[in-house]
């Protein structure tokens, strides 16, 4: 890394070198939005980019630090949103030619939170139409591609993101959770992601299906998730689903001694005890649990021992798809994407009863995993199962898959029980292509989560795309 290019630092460095004058916001702002004028094109991370608003915030950012009054500490680090979250001079399409291209005139909790922190918000990261499928691609904006290879897929929903993350075009991006639209996409770009316990995020309006969704970070390290989170991480009363009861501070236990995580408790399971998964992913991952062993962790193979949630979860997600679909008119019923509109029919077909016996399902797997936390402080599991296939495909080619829930089980368990889970980068397989490894804690633990995370990561650093312009070719 070079250590004097704004561009490649991350928000700890960036205010560090803010407070001592070495620094200005200006500075780093400019190097962000010539990252991506580098790099956007060739992963259409962004969907929109506020040049002006950026440059204006980022000035006022640079007197409240030549004043010694910074607005909070991350003032002046750049920062994105997810296009599914309203920005106020921004558009929020989600993807979507039913929505209008007019700008959004209020903030969201997360960008207004941000906004009043001094963050710079540089843009809007691209999604799959209303979020409803882990890879990124639509109608309105076309596809992200993965910073790895551009023929293939970031993953998603929050694809957009992530590519941006691990290119670093902006130090801080937002995503959205609800099904693994955060963990999934860091996994398949090699990047740090986080779905907090629900509701401790807040978010307005609410996604389609509120009770499956958490706000959270994608960034490249988790000291800077957590400096993002002791701004978006507190109670918001627009939100019908927020909770209280932060923690004061994030990244509280992230100065501990970094090689002792003696007394924690890991329940490594390869595969949950139902899914399939690479060989090649598997490999990474079990030595990944070998190195947490090494730092001390207690890590034991089982299984916690419940049967695949995949049809309560294709429950509730096609249900919301089925309400999406409800609210449009023919013109826009024939706009939406064909995957969607086929969730949304295959939802007319169920019962109220049967909604209401996934929601019972739910509440048991949720009791279980708590229960199993009783004796396992952290379960570990791979984060997706394959490596990133191509794009504009919601399931690898010739796989037989019918949707993206049958190569994602390692992810919407914990939106069904609304516990922490973070991705961690852990490695490539022989194609040159990241790897991801989960770790899910019990609710509200989301501090010992972040903990376990951050101990690996600064034991084993992460490496991140080069892509240098303009020669870089996708291998």
């Amino acid at each position: 890394m070079n250590e004097t290019d704004p561009g490649m630092m991350d928000a700890g460095q960036l205010v560090a070198l803010f407070k001592a004058g070495k620094m200005s916001p200006v500075e780093a702002t400019q190097a962000a939005l010539e990252r991506i004028e580098r790099f956007n094109d060739k992963v259409n991370a962004y969907i929109h980019v506020d040049h002006e608003g950026a440059r204006r915030a980022a000035h006022a950012s640079a007197r409240r630090w030549g004043q010694g009054q910074p607005a909070s500490p991350i003032d002046g680090v750049p920062v994105s949103l997810k296009d599914l979250t309203e920005v106020a001079g921004m558009p929020a399409r989600e993807g979507s030619l039913t929505m209008p291209d007019t700008l959004c005139e209020k903030d969201a909790p997360p960008a207004r939170m941000l906004r009043e922190a001094g963050a710079v918000l540089l843009g809007k990261t691209n999604s799959p139409e209303f979020g409803w499928k882990a890879v990124t691609d639509n109608r309105v904006y076309g596809a992200t591609a993965n910073p790895w290879d551009t023929r293939l897929t970031p993953g998603g929903s929050s694809g957009g993101a992530a590519a941006a993350a691990a290119l670093n075009m902006g130090v801080l991006h937002q995503g959205g959770d609800s099904g693994g639209s955060i963990r999934i996409p860091a996994a398949f770009t090699g990047v740090f992601g986080f779905k907090p316990s629900f509701g401790w995020t807040p978010q307005w309006p609410p996604a389609k299906e509120p009770t499956l969704s958490h706000i959270g970070p994608l960034t490249r390290n988790v000291r800077d998730a957590a400096r993002m989170l002791n701004v978006i991480g507190r109670y918001d009363f627009h939100d019908p689903y927020a909770v209280r009861g932060q923690p004061d501070d994030w990244g509280v236990d992230l100065d501990c001694d970094l090689r002792d995580l003696r007394g924690l408790r890991i329940a490594y399971s390869p595969d949950l005890g139902y899914a399939r998964v690479d060989p090649q992913i598997a490999e990474r991952v079990r030595e990944a649990a070998a190195k947490l062993e090494t730092l001390g962790a207690e890590v034991v193979e089982m299984h916690p021992g419940f049967a695949s949630p995949i049809d309560v979860f294709r429950r509730l997600w096609f249900t919301a798809s089925l309400e999406l679909w409800s609210q449009c008119d023919e013109k826009q019923r024939a706009q939406l994407d064909p995957g969607l509109v086929a969730n949304a029919r295959q939802a007319e077909n169920w019962s109220a009863v049967e909604l209401f016996r996934a929601q019972a399902d739910r509440a048991r797997l949720t009791m279980e995993l708590e229960h199993f936390n009783q004796s396992y402080h952290l379960l570990m599991t791979p984060t997706v199962p394959i490596e990133p296939f191509e794009t504009h495909q919601e399931v690898p080619p010739g796989s037989g898959m019918r949707d993206w829930e049958e190569w994602a089980p390692f992810s919407y368990p914990f939106n069904l029980s609304q516990q922490p889970a973070a991705s961690v980068p852990c490695g490539f397989t022989a194609n040159g292509l990241p790897v991801g490894f989960q770790l899910a804690g019990g609710k509200h633990d989301d501090v010992r989560v972040l903990r376990a995370c951050n101990a690996f990561m600064e034991a084993y650093p992460p490496r991140f795309p080069a892509m240098p312009d303009p020669t870089w070719q996708p291998t």
